[in-house]
């Protein structure tokens, strides 16, 4: 049986540009536990492939892990912000596209025992290209790659991405289906 734990108290820890960070303390069966929560705005990838079935990905450097990782098309929501037109916003921010086709593939959660964050994924395709708009602190990459290279690259590791790897392999679990 799955326990539910009913909140009994929250403090506020921490409140940044980004993330909260709050200790609760929460009701079980028979006793009561402390949780700390991280909590963020949420965020939203775009899958977004080419009429050559190449997928659009960025490398950018990520500071906590000091290393350029690669990454699909990505940014936070500001709050209260709708995931489906900011996940426009950001494929045309750092890739400088905009789709024909939008599709939405569904909500992923990175990391579950501490982390209140939602990402949403995004398909599209049939692109029309312009210009990036790079945020001021931004410096990105746009790499081009065949799709089967891009499951090949989460297979061995080199996207280590969570969000990346799970929007990859969801595509390609799609299409498998076939």
């Amino acid at each position: 049986m799955i326990a539910f734990e009913e909140t009994i108290s929250s403090e506020l820890i921490y409140k940044g540009k980004i993330i909260e960070v709050r200790v609760e303390q929460a009701k079980l069966f028979d006793r009561e536990v402390t949780r700390e929560l991280v909590l963020h705005n949420g965020g939203v990838c775009v899958a977004a492939f080419t009429d050559d079935d190449e997928i659009i990905l960025v490398k950018q450097f990520r500071y906590p892990f000091k290393e350029g990782l690669i990454e699909l098309p990505a940014g936070k929501l500001e709050k209260n912000e709708d995931h489906y037109s900011a996940g426009l916003r950001e494929l045309a921010e750092e890739v400088g596209a905009t789709p024909d086709i939008y599709e939405y593939l569904g909500v992923l959660y990175p990391s579950v025992a501490y982390l209140y964050e939602k990402i949403h994924i995004y398909y599209a395709k049939s692109l029309h290209f312009g210009e990036t708009h790079f945020d001021d602190d931004e410096y990105i990459e746009v790499l081009k790659v065949p799709f089967e290279e891009a499951v090949e690259m989460v297979l061995n590791n080199e996207i280590k991405d969570a969000k990346t790897a799970a929007g990859i392999l969801m595509i390609a679990a799609k299409r498998n289906k076939k």
